[in-house]
């Protein structure tokens, strides 16, 4: 394996344990949880990375911005995204 598919491999790790922090808070609203989950099957499954990554990015984006989320996790998603901006390029 390549040293840079390792790096991206070790970065999509990361950014799925977020996701399971995300997906197991339950002051995060369900809808929010369940847009988590879905991107964190799309990150996980078989294929192209890049585009496992833009169907994630995709699925977070869409509930970024949800007026009922706590400030925390609001930071936490953003982080999400940026991180999986930097896998993307």
């Amino acid at each position: 394996m390549p040293e840079e598919d390792k790096k991206i491999a070790e970065t999509i790790e990361q950014i799925v344990k977020r996701m399971d922090m995300l997906i197991s808070d339950t002051s995060v609203p369900k809808n929010v949880r369940g847009a988590i989950s879905e991107a964190r099957s799309k990150l996980t499954a078989q294929g192209d990375y890049t585009v496992r990554v833009s169907g994630a990015i995709y699925n977070i984006d869409e509930v970024s911005n949800d007026i009922n989320l706590p400030p925390q996790a609001r930071t936490m998603i953003w982080n999400l995204l940026s991180m999986l901006e930097s896998v993307k390029e």
